[in-house]
């Protein structure tokens, strides 16, 4: 049976990747987007097909109107990235924790029978726990990190004081296909292939050595369908990574160019590592797309990133000075 469907955050990365599934699959789906990082470009196969709201979450009376019989929310409306979230906390705080207050309550005043959230493995901070289950100790070093574990923390709660089924993925490395080219430093494969387009070295933080979880796109939209339609998923918290963690110098390898280093930066985990376990057993959700695999599909895509900025050690530097300063 076709269920209604918002999605907030739908022309950003992951959003408009979970947007096509979910319209596949039969759904009435409404994005809810103001565009400050998503792009209308990432919904160019959806146009026509669903219902596209301009708003931000910040603003409730703008978003709760839409919120009337939709069965399932997932709500990926964030901002990201470490440095901007030192410089400008307010922002973070407004959008990440404001905007998930917002979006809560537009819920229950309207009866919408579940929420998936989108949390941030970043809440475990530097964790002693290797592989790092669910239940191991959060400790977040960085305000984007402490929002979005704030935003989680309301989800549980409005789940106990209002009975909202909610479902909280917290997300490890997730690359793809669309990922984010901002003009802010931050993710990645952006960085890595927009260098790579403009035949510049590859800049790798510290040894390179240190190893994340990065997890396909596809994949993490599979943990979401799971979450959003399964029983099982009922006001459950569960991790969402490949279970397999790979250096930086390997991802360098597989995309083939040349490296520098720059200094090593407080604040990071040397490896994010997920026990991916409880997701298997509860929703039988499984990666399924290996690291060599994706970056094979993302070099065929590359061109996605010709706009995005080309970094170097010296842009970089300026760029990150306050990561330097504040965290320790």
């Amino acid at each position: 049976m076709s269920k209604k469907i918002i999605i907030t955050g739908g022309a950003g990365f992951i959003g408009s990747h979970l947007a096509e599934k979910i319209y596949s699959m039969g759904h009435n789906v409404t994005i809810i987007d103001n565009f400050s990082a998503g792009n209308l470009e990432n919904l160019s196969n959806l146009k026509k097909k669903v219902k596209i709201i301009n708003a931000n979450i910040k603003n409730f009376k703008k978003i709760e109107r839409y919120f009337k019989e939709v069965d399932i929310v997932f709500h990926l409306a964030a901002l990201a990235d470490i440095v901007p979230s030192i410089q400008k906390p307010n922002d973070y705080f407004q959008s990440n924790v404001t905007g998930t207050f917002n979006i809560l309550n537009a819920c229950v005043l309207n009866k919408v029978k579940k929420i998936v959230y989108t949390a941030s493995a970043s809440c475990y901070g530097i964790s002693k726990d290797l592989p790092t289950k669910e239940n191991s100790q959060t400790n977040t070093e960085y305000p984007y990190a402490l929002t979005k574990k704030l935003g989680e923390d309301m989800v549980l709660h409005w789940g106990k004081v209002y009975n909202l089924d909610y479902t909280s993925l917290r997300l490890f490395n997730v690359y793809g296909p669309r990922s984010r080219t901002s003009g802010t430093y931050g993710a990645m494969f952006g960085v890595f292939l927009a260098q790579k387009l403009a035949n510049k070295p590859f800049t790798i933080v510290g040894s390179g050595n240190q190893c994340r979880d990065f997890t396909y796109v596809s994949d993490v939209v599979d943990a979401f369908v799971l979450a959003g339609f399964r029983k099982e998923a009922k006001k459950e918290i569960f991790n969402v990574g490949s279970g397999i963690p790979v250096s930086i110098n390997r991802i360098a390898n597989l995309l083939k160019g040349k490296k520098i280093h720059i200094p090593k930066r407080p604040g990071e985990p040397f490896k994010t590592f997920a026990d991916i376990s409880k997701i298997k057993k509860k929703l039988k959700w499984e990666p399924r797309i290996k690291i060599e695999d994706g970056i094979e599909i993302m070099l065929k895509n590359i061109n996605y990133w010709k706009k995005a900025p080309v970094w170097n050690s010296k842009t970089i530097r300026t760029a990150t000075k306050d990561w330097f300063k504040y965290l320790k």
